[in-house]
């Protein structure tokens, strides 16, 4: 699987990111990476032990991370319930149904990643 693969794969905008990074072993690189990065499984366990503070943190920084690689299938839902953790420290209903999104696209991705 080449990286452009991989990209389509997991939903993502490759061209945007090589507008970024401008070379495809940069892109590789970082993306290879992004397994290893603490803030999902951070948000997992927040979100698991209704730490709300904690998991609007991890949210947030999961967000940039996944902007910055231009993985749009994972950015939008960690988007959107990083911004609803800023508004509501509470854990809800719309938290829930958001962290399963972000919890199925990160999943999908890692999945692309492994088989890059």
């Amino acid at each position: 699987m080449t990286i452009r693969e991989c990209y389509e794969a997991m939903g993502a905008d490759f061209e945007d990111v090589a507008a970024r990074l401008r070379k495809e072993e940069r892109v590789q690189k970082f993306l290879l990476k992004f397994p290893k990065d603490p803030s999902y499984e951070l948000l997992a366990s927040s979100m698991e032990a209704g730490n709300m503070e904690e998991a609007f943190r991890a949210a947030h920084t999961l967000k940039g991370v996944c902007q910055n690689l231009s993985l749009t299938e994972i950015a939008k839902p960690v988007s959107r319930l990083s911004d609803l953790l800023k508004e509501s420290r509470e854990y809800s209903n719309e938290a829930a149904i958001l962290f399963r999104q972000v919890k199925d696209a990160y999943e999908k991705t890692v999945e692309a990643i492994r088989q890059l």
